[in-house]
């Protein structure tokens, strides 16, 4: 009896040992196991899978929303044949009318630059403030550069603002050769820009930022996203929202990702999942400041675009690099 007593106690314990084991390697299996239709993209170190069941249950705005235009921004990209154009896409709200205002005497103002015409379009959701609004339908009346569409201004939604981008893109200026995207509380530097598009052999093939090379997750702040939408502990590689550049081939390809990858409620993350599913490359450069830079006139030349200006450091910037010309190698901008 004693014998059997024993094999009883090591058999039992064996098994609460394998259960025990069992547990703690579902723990650590972070992704678990993909439900039906399941999207998966490997980047050759990480599989990352996204559930559109997940998506649909926790965010069924952002998956059933069908990009639907208030004001179509199709005169953006109108006119004859000329250079090549290099796009503006500025990520902005309703009620950000001095920022808009101050793009446009500064670094938003059309021209031609170094071969290249540079155009901005403003990318708008709706603000519940009809004042707002009414401004907004202003500009766009004097100006023509504003696309809204009828989703609400939120930070979720940003992401709606990248996948209606691409389609808007594709339907009203598909020949747009470089599009900026970025927001406006930023100071952007066209003509570095352009000068870094001209001497890049391989710029028309690569999507140009900051990279973000594998970031963790976050569970908390306001960039928060639950374990039950995401619950691996690790984003795909993504250019920082702040600002980067992508060539025209990128845009039909992303757009195409769009249509099969879920919405992602990070607009960042969202663009790294629909570049991941493209196959598409990046290039990073700091010059892309998405984390400011050191508050000195000529650093700002030297970036492509610094984040978190103020509006008049945005006008002081612009004046000392391009109409007085305090620093070496800054010339004049067409009026």
């Amino acid at each position: 009896m004693k014998r059997w007593g024993a094999w009883i106690l090591l058999v039992g314990g064996a098994v609460i040992w394998l259960l025990h084991t069992v547990r703690i390697k579902l723990r650590q299996t972070p992704q678990g196991i993909p439900g039906p239709g399941a999207v998966e993209l490997p980047d050759g170190t990480f599989t990352f899978r996204l559930d559109p069941a997940a998506f649909r249950a926790e965010l069924p705005q952002l998956q059933s929303y069908r990009c639907r235009e208030l004001i179509p921004g199709d005169g953006v990209c109108t006119g004859p044949p000329g250079p090549p154009l290099l796009l503006l896409a500025v990520k902005s709200h309703p009620e950000s009318s001095a920022r808009r205002a101050t793009a446009r005497r500064t670094w938003a103002r059309p021209g031609v630059l170094g071969g290249y015409r540079v155009r901005a379009v403003f990318l708008v959701g709706v603000s519940p403030d009809p004042r707002h609004m009414a401004l907004l339908g202003r500009e766009s009346g004097l100006y023509g550069d504003v696309v809204l569409w009828d989703f609400g201004e939120s930070h979720h939604n940003l992401s709606l603002k990248e996948r209606c981008f691409l389609r808007w893109v594709g339907a009203h200026c598909g020949q747009a050769d470089f599009i900026f995207k970025g927001d406006d509380d930023e100071f952007v530097n066209p003509p570095a820009l352009v000068a870094y598009v001209r001497q890049t052999p391989d710029a028309a093939h690569v999507i140009h930022g900051y990279i973000r090379n594998h970031s963790a997750v976050m569970r908390t702040t306001k960039y928060r996203v639950s374990s039950a939408l995401f619950p691996q502990d690790t984003y795909p590689d993504f250019p920082s929202g702040g600002g980067f550049l992508m060539p025209r081939a990128s845009v039909p390809a992303l757009a195409a990702a769009s249509e099969r990858i879920p919405v992602f409620p990070l607009d960042d993350v969202y663009l790294g999942f629909l570049a991941l599913a493209a196959g598409l490359r990046y290039r990073h450069d700091a010059r892309f400041r998405v984390y400011g830079v050191k508050d000195e006139l000529c650093l700002y030349g030297e970036a492509f675009m610094v984040h978190g200006v103020s509006l008049g450091r945005a006008e002081e910037v612009w004046r000392g690099l391009y109409t007085e010309r305090r620093c070496n190698g800054m010339g004049h901008l067409p009026s």
